[in-house]
């Protein structure tokens, strides 16, 4: 019989473009991508969405993609988040084809300036920035021109070669490109090209520049001075792009250019993703640090137990399109959920433990069985598990007086203890306030699980522990950051919005204890709770389990009622 072939994955506009491109024969069939990230901030799921497009178009089209941090700023960037990118970039999958910095085009494009200079295309500025800003007009009334606009050539070089010397101090003077005052885009009205920063040395040139190009101006000519051919951004550099253009406009020699094109750029409710925002958290204490499991950050994700297929799988959910929108953070979930229930070993793991003893098992025996580990893959096996007459199973599992629909440990009903056997509750033991600390049934020897009756229908399952064979662990249940879909589009501050139950600790939980053993961020499913991984600070002393996500959106069965 024929196999039947997987319907074949519709292209998106961008895939559309290349193809396209490529037929054309344009740039001779070359494809060069880049990843440009500003190395001043840890990457968040956002900058995942870029990072896909970006070598996954390399990597389907026989291109390269290079990785280039845009450090044109020195007060804001950091070696500390090269390092961070480059581990997410690879974390993710990808291999970049070379590193580049746009601090490598210096000089490059100091000259270019210079040119711009001597060809009366860009002139020094000597007002303060408000005064400037103020001359900018609005979208709908046009700017007015500075007073420096027509001053000398000779006079700009020199101002310009000056601000590079540490004569000028910070804010006295910029470089502005001298384009239109009264164009529609904001963007062409004049841009500010260079500016002085004199008091923190740059962290690959050191205090050699004094005058740092800006990151409008640096970032095309980048782009050129490689030979991209798809410079791939998000919706908000739309605007950016006849600007990039005149600058090339002014200097090329030949046809090629940089083709760019815009993409939506991901936003995601109950968390926010700026920069800036995150900062905030992270220095008001009100996380733990960029790599907090709540936090939208790769490092913080990947803490959580995310793993990079789980994002890949989101990512491709969620697609690329030319408008901008908000995913709902339950797709993020779905699709961490749909990853881990194909690839985690399922174990036995009690949160809330509560004593069950099985009045009419031997005293002193203990049986080993077996249980499979992941009843989604054939290949997992299984592994033995022992069982005794003293076990943990979770508190809420059991209820003394139980409505009608209530399938778990209720005494006179009988429920299956997974992969053993079927116990009938028969009462429990309170103390003086009231607090159930054992519950008592017995046992069918003859409903083994593989045994003649073990086929017995019984509506409620239970996962548990033979107290013979435990170890214990700290978990923590995280959950959404924030408790509105946009904190952002909130007139509140976005501190007061957070979620107090973003974080939860329990302690004195039980697992599996060949669990101790196991490697940092290691993840499982824990039957009937959800998926877990291993915190970097466990250890075989003090386990730590992350919850990474529940097995049910219980957000979404709220958002309903």
């Amino acid at each position: 019989m024929d196999s039947v072939e997987a319907p074949k994955k519709s292209l998106n506009f961008i895939e559309a473009m290349v193809e396209q491109d490529l037929r054309d024969g344009l740039n001779n069939g070359r494809i060069q991508t880049r990843f440009p990230p500003e190395p001043n901030g840890y990457l968040h799921i956002g900058h995942a969405k870029a990072i896909c497009i970006d070598f996954g178009i390399a990597e389907k089209y026989n291109g390269i993609c290079n990785l280039r941090f845009d450090d044109t700023n020195p007060l804001k960037e950091d070696v500390e988040y090269v390092d961070s990118i480059m581990e997410d970039i690879q974390w993710l999958g990808y291999q970049w084809e070379n590193v580049y910095y746009a601090s490598d085009y210096f000089q490059q494009l100091w000259d270019l300036a210079e040119k711009f200079i001597l060809d009366g295309k860009a002139y020094v500025d000597e007002q303060s920035s408000e005064e400037i800003a103020k001359q900018k007009g609005t979208p709908t009334v046009p700017g007015t021109e500075s007073p420096y606009r027509n001053r000398p050539i000779k006079e700009s070089l020199e101002l310009f070669r000056k601000m590079n010397t540490g004569e000028i101090p910070e804010g006295k003077m910029v470089l502005r490109a001298k384009i239109d005052m009264t164009s529609p885009n904001m963007h062409m009205r004049d841009p500010i090209m260079y500016r002085v920063i004199t008091d923190h040395p740059h962290h690959r040139t050191g205090w050699t520049w004094k005058a740092y190009p800006m990151y409008d101006f640096a970032h095309g000519q980048s782009d050129y001075f490689e030979g991209v051919t798809h410079s791939l951004c998000t919706l908000e550099f739309e605007v950016h792009r006849p600007l990039y253009d005149w600058f090339i406009d002014q200097f090329q020699e030949t046809d090629y250019r940089p083709r760019q094109t815009e993409f939506n750029r991901l936003n995601l409710t109950y968390t926010v993703m700026s920069k800036r925002r995150m900062l905030q958290l992270v220095e008001d204490g009100l996380v733990s640090g960029w790599d907090d499991p709540r936090m939208p950050t790769l490092c913080g994700l990947r803490r959580r137990g995310y793993t990079p297929e789980a994002i890949h799988n989101f990512i491709d959910k969620i697609g690329y399109t030319k408008y901008d929108g908000i995913n709902d953070y339950g797709l993020l979930e779905h699709a961490v959920r749909e990853t881990l229930n194909k690839t985690a070993t399922r174990v036995n793991a009690v949160l809330d433990p509560v004593k069950l003893i099985i009045t009419n098992y031997p005293e002193g025996q203990v049986e080993t069985l077996q249980t499979e580990n992941n009843p989604e893959d054939e290949q997992a096996g299984i592994r033995e598990i022992l069982f005794s007459r003293e076990l943990y199973i979770e508190r809420d599992d059991f209820m003394e007086d139980a409505p009608k629909k209530f399938f778990r440990m209720t005494p006179g009903k009988e429920v299956r203890l997974k992969s053993a056997y079927i116990v009938m509750c028969t009462g429990c033991k309170k103390d003086e306030e009231g607090n159930i600390v054992e519950i008592y049934c017995e046992y069918d020897p003859n409903t083994k699980s593989g045994m003649p009756d073990a086929n017995r229908r019984v509506k409620g399952t239970l996962h548990w522990l033979s107290t013979e064979n435990v170890v214990e662990a700290e978990v923590r249940l995280y959950d959404r950051l924030f408790i509105v879909e946009n904190p952002t589009a909130d007139e509140r501050d976005f501190r007061e919005l957070i979620n107090p139950d973003s974080l939860k600790v329990l302690t004195g939980c039980f697992v599996e204890p060949w669990l101790k053993n196991e490697p940092a961020l290691s993840y499982f499913q824990f039957q009937r709770v959800g998926y877990f991984n291993i915190d970097p600070d466990s250890s075989a002393e003090k386990l730590i389990f992350n919850r990474t996500v529940s097995l049910k959106d219980s957000w979404a069965k709220e958002k309903r009622k």
